[in-house]
């Protein structure tokens, strides 16, 4: 007899990752379908959901050619944080899906801004809320049944009832997830509340795989579907991190920093808001700077060339503030904050040094900046992304952070969907 799997679906813009893991948590296999690019014209990036459940249907028969369909127990998607799509009662898309960075909503936005509370996710052009107004004006929206994120589709299509999503893919529409409730604002913006889900805890049992699946992928029909969650959140899931004081680092691009508190943060000036993980609250922000800035003045094979020969005990002494260009989010708020990265030494290593101190001062002052709006200062800082796998990075950030700094064993979203689903089990 196989023993039980549990399944993470990760669904982005640029493919679907599944992995199954076992009751241990150990990964029993994985897949990968890639996705093609999203439309793009001006401000509007969107993407044809039936390209989504297209993948997803790939990933699990390739995923079924090696580990047994029968042995899955439940199941869990998450998704692009953002990514929106409008569909009849029948949970047919009537638009195309809206990605997290279409931008096209301006004028719903300034309407959101009049009324939205200071905190509020769903401020911005990008927010699921403004996607949603701007939707509601297409003829197509006279048929609609629900707004859908990304996830609650999946979902849905995999056997989900229709119209359920989960609290930290609703932030961004609106969803107050301190009172657990739609706010009353939100119908004097105009939004058709009953185009709203139902809202539910990520990790809660939503629904059985359909029995169409059953004959499709041989998984079992008493396999169970799990609310998931949006895509950044199951990768912090994925880390491990749970209790008080951990936090997550991704090095990305561009930094991006998350901390377990257990009370809400919130500050629209700093672009922080908080998304409720069972008795936690996960807060956090992102800065511009990050992986960007290197790659704006070497390649990769100089970075690995020059990571030898990086010296984290002894520092360079330059205080440098790394930006690809003017503007700052997070923690110093400011659009027009410009770069420093002068004087530049006639050394390669020792500007690369740098600009590795550099990230890792902001990182530890968006950690201070977190601290001061009341969550806790990291106690333990696990590191995701590609910078996680320079060790003198690593060393130079503990040096700044003064906590243990540590490469996260698994950083996949699908990992932490996984998890999401196997802890709805036991």
């Amino acid at each position: 007899m196989s023993p039980d799997l549990f399944l993470g679906i990760d669904l982005g813009t640029s493919g679907c990752r599944i992995i199954a893991i076992n009751e241990r948590g150990e990964i029993q296999g994985r897949s990968h379908v890639p996705l093609p690019p999203p439309r793009r014209q001006g401000m509007a990036i969107e993407q044809n959901p039936a390209q989504w459940w297209q993948a997803i249907k790939q990933a699990l028969t390739s995923l079924f050619q090696t580990v047994p369909a029968k042995a899955v127990r439940s199941l869990a998607v998450d998704g692009t944080s953002g990514t929106v799509v409008l569909v009849d009662r029948n949970g047919n898309p009537l638009t195309p899906a809206l990605l997290y960075n279409d931008s096209r909503s301006h004028a719903e936005a300034r309407l959101i801004a009049e009324q939205a509370l200071p905190h509020s996710g769903a401020l911005g052009p990008t927010s699921s809320l403004a996607k949603l107004l701007y939707l509601q004006s297409c003829p197509e929206a006279l048929q609609a049944a629900y707004l859908l994120h990304q996830a609650d589709w999946i979902a849905f299509r995999l056997g989900a009832k229709l119209g359920i999503s989960d609290e930290n893919n609703c932030l961004k529409t609106g969803y107050d997830s301190i009172r657990q409730e739609w706010p009353d604002w939100l119908s004097r913006v105009g939004v058709r509340r009953e185009l709203l889900p139902a809202v539910v805890p990520p990790g809660a049992l939503i629904g059985t795989i359909d029995p169409s699946h059953t004959e499709t992928f041989q998984i079992s029909p008493q396999a169970k579907l799990v609310a998931g969650t949006t895509d950044s959140i199951a990768a912090f899931i994925a880390t491990g991190a749970e209790k008080p004081g951990d936090a997550v680092t991704s090095l990305g691009s561009t930094l991006a920093l998350k901390v377990a508190s257990e009370h809400p943060i919130f500050s629209a000036k700093h672009g922080i808001y908080s998304h409720r993980l069972g008795k936690l609250w996960l807060a956090g922000g992102a800065s511009n700077s990050g992986g960007v800035v290197l790659r704006q003045h070497f390649t990769q094979a100089q970075l690995d060339k020059m990571t030898p020969h990086l010296q984290p005990q002894q520092t360079t002494g330059l205080n440098y503030y790394p930006l690809p260009a003017q503007g700052e989010r997070f923690p110093i708020p400011d659009p027009h904050y410009s770069p420093r990265l002068t004087p530049r030494p006639l050394d390669n290593v020792t500007f690369f040094q740098a600009i590795l101190e550099g990230i890792a001062r902001i990182e530890a002052q968006g950690y201070r900046q977190l601290q001061l709006l009341g969550a806790p200062f990291p106690s333990l800082v696990k590191t995701t992304g590609g910078g996680a796998r320079n060790p003198a990075w690593l060393q130079i950030r503990e040096q700044t952070l003064r906590v243990p700094v540590i490469t996260a064993c698994e950083t996949e979203a699908a990992y932490g969907s996984a998890l999401l689903a196997r802890q709805a089990l036991s």
